[in-house]
């Protein structure tokens, strides 16, 4: 066994690497860039290489360096991890022929499946059933144009190097040589590989695959099926294994052929062959992927296993210590990707500081004792820096339940307790999947978002089965914080008698309407100071919490019901306003006395700047391209500037007619949110 691994990797699938040999008596080694030098990743190795710049073209992308860091170091093997060289064929070979080996596939098999095109065509020899299209690289957007008709709209433009990255649903001539020039660009920044092909794409598709693990001498096996069709932008959002959609002897068959494909190019490591599945159940070979994959903890919840550990035993010629009939499934497992980007602005990236940074507590502290429980892989702490260099994941949060419905039910409980402050997130719209009626019968697809939420996601997406509850929750957080002002100044002695109180709260977001006014009524109980009775006009909510008044993560009951929320003072610059989050609904509230309230209300409301005649960036990201000039005369949904962020090409479009007037950032610049780029006419 090897006694110093490096990991060519960041974040959190190196820190999950890190784990998993510490437990084994493994030595690591961490590389980094200058972007991630005090990352979490690099704290927990035992040693650390610095690669070079923050981006990865310069960084993680460089075999040489990762090659030379492994030499100086001692290190005897190298985890890929996923993203960056994990599928590169030439970088496994090096890899090998160094001296070194490599805790993944054989470069042999990465060219063959590693590949998409090549894998398609050895499918075929094999008599896998595969989706219609043109399996050679496309040269031109022309050429895509041409091609596409051939096979009918619409149709899939994919990279062959790259999963999600890299790829675009065309539906026409203009989406599809669009799309081909946008994949391309993404390709080679993501991968530094823009060949790129095309496939017809089926509608209503399910996305399911296949773990596969095979070692040394022969032996492969598949570890049962994840669902992962909740996508956006064909990037998965959320994972499940099993699937609730396929029947025992689909999934059987589906394995088997997963089983037969990776025999055939003497596969040995963790893999994943997915498949696209009909509503009948048919299924097609989609594509395998030669690495480890980012939602590989739902298999190792329902199967026991730790699959980062059967990856080095491999690696390190051990076979395989288990047969096909020895695994057994057990419960259902659910993994949230919690990601950097604002789902109320079009899910923009969102950079900068962790200012508060608090994930649930978790129960599976790793993969050998992931079971009924709420795990949390990440590769940031509080006070950590999101780049804009890298892809958007700040954690990944994964739980077990017994069965499907409890482990939702533990997802929307551990969501509710994430607390996130400084950047934005996803966790909103992972709440609002979660409840949605379709997601929690099994009744989706890959269309599943794009069909829900066509407009985008909006706050009133969000549903909460009583939103009066964070109403009476504000009331419940200001009468404590009163009272523990007036016991500290000595103006309340003793709790000998019952106190009452009115207020008046004004909410100023969520689904209650903009300022709504509510009478609130409260009631503090003899002997317990963490409970009160708090009427909101004809509705009572008796609220008992467990947390100290200044966490924002809050638990308790609400009329003998558990609950976990978050709340925290000071919300829209108001010193006396709470900003309450449940279930992904949020609102702010101001908790005024009558008299107070009624002063409120004569205050003149002060509008917004108005900015629409001009482009603001969006997003912090590097301005790759303006896409007009003064004096333009740019048509609604024509293209002015393009802006890269997170290895994600980011489109701005025209929302109506305008004419440039001045054009006020330059090409290559860094963009702030917010900075301008163009001044229309």
């Amino acid at each position: 066994m090897f006694t110093k691994i490096l990991i060519a990797n960041r974040g959190e699938i190196a820190c999950r690497v890190i784990k998993t040999a510490r437990k084994m008596g493994i030595k690591t080694v961490a590389v980094y860039s200058e972007a991630d030098k005090d990352a979490l990743h690099v704290e927990l190795a035992d040693e650390a290489v610095l690669l070079g710049p923050a981006p990865s073209r310069e960084s993680y992308l460089v075999a040489d360096k990762i090659i030379k860091a492994a030499l100086q170091t001692g290190a005897q093997a190298i985890h890929p991890g996923y993203g960056f060289l994990s599928e590169n064929e030439d970088f496994a070979r090096r890899v090998e022929e160094a001296g070194i080996a490599f805790i993944g596939p054989k470069a042999h098999s990465i060219a063959a499946m590693g590949d998409k095109i090549a894998s398609k065509k050895l499918a075929n020899a094999a008599q896998v059933n595969t989706i219609p299209g043109h399996n050679e690289p496309i040269l031109s957007a022309e050429e895509a144009v041409q091609i596409a008709a051939g096979i009918g709209y619409p149709v899939m433009i994919k990279a062959s190097a790259g999963g999600g990255k890299g790829l675009r649903v065309a539906f026409n001539d203009k989406e599809c040589f669009e799309g081909f020039t946008s994949c391309r660009n993404e390709a080679r920044n993501s991968f530094g590989d823009d060949r790129v092909f095309m496939e017809k794409f089926v509608e209503e598709p399910r996305h399911i695959e296949i773990q596969v693990l095979g070692d040394s001498q022969g032996n492969v096996l598949y570890l049962w099926e994840r669902e992962c069709s909740i996508q956006r932008r064909h990037q998965k959002v959320i994972e499940e294994a099993p699937s609730p959609f396929i029947s025992e002897t689909t999934r059987k068959a589906m394995g088997e052929q997963a089983v037969a494909l990776a025999k055939a190019v003497k596969y040995q490591s963790a893999g994943t062959v997915e498949f696209v599945v009909g509503k009948d159940q048919s299924f097609y070979f989609l594509e395998m992927n030669t690495r480890l994959q980012v939602e590989h903890p739902v298999t190792e919840c329902i199967t026991g296993l730790d699959l980062v550990e059967q990856m080095i035993r491999v690696a390190a010629g051990e076979a395989l210590a288990f047969t096909q009939s020895d695994l057994k499934r057990e419960g259902w497992a659910i993994e949230c990707r919690i990601n950097a980007e604002d789902p109320f602005r079009n899910f923009l990236p969102s950079t900068g500081r962790l200012v508060k940074y608090q994930p649930p507590v978790a129960t599976m502290a790793s993969a050998d004792d992931a079971r009924y429980g709420v795990r949390v892989d990440t590769g940031v702490t509080e006070g950590g820096e999101i780049p804009m260099f890298y892809d958007s994941m700040i954690a990944k949060l994964i739980v077990h339940g017994k069965d499907r419905p409890e482990a939702i039910a533990k997802m929307r409980e551990a969501l509710n307790g994430f607390v996130i402050r400084g950047i934005s997130s996803n966790i909103p719209f992972q709440s609002a999947l979660l409840a949605h009626a379709d997601f929690q019968a099994g009744n989706f697809n890959t269309g599943f978002i794009a069909q829900h939420y066509a407009a985008g996601f909006r706050a009133e997406d969000v549903p909460h089965a009583d939103p009066l509850f964070l109403v009476a929750l504000a009331g419940f957080i200001r009468r404590k914080a009163r009272e523990r002002e007036a016991g500290i100044t000595g103006q309340l002695p003793g709790h000998e008698v019952r106190i009452e109180h009115d207020y008046v709260a004004l909410v100023s977001e969520g689904l209650l309407g903009e300022q709504s006014r509510h009478e609130l009524h409260i009631s503090e109980f003899v002997g317990h100071l963490g409970e009160a009775l708090v009427r909101v006009g004809e509705q009572s909510f008796r609220i008992v919490c467990n947390s100290r008044l200044n966490d924002i993560r809050l638990t308790g009951t609400v009329n003998g019901q558990p609950f976990v929320a978050q709340a925290e003072r000071g919300a829209l610059r108001q010193p006396l306003a709470y900003r309450l989050q449940h279930n992904g609904y949020a609102i702010v509230v101001n908790i005024l006395s009558p008299r107070a309230a009624e002063l409120q209300a004569l205050m003149p409301y002060k509008a917004p700047p108005d900015t629409s005649k001009y482009l603001l960036s969006p997003m912090p990201g590097l301005l790759v391209q303006i896409a007009a000039e003064p004096g333009q005369v740019v048509l609604a949904g024509e293209r002015l500037a393009v802006i890269e962020a997170m290895k994600m090409e980011n489109i701005l479009l025209a929302e109506r007619d305008v004419k440039i007037a001045e054009v006020l950032a330059k090409t290559g610049e860094s963009l702030a949110v917010d900075q301008l780029i163009l001044r229309f006419e």
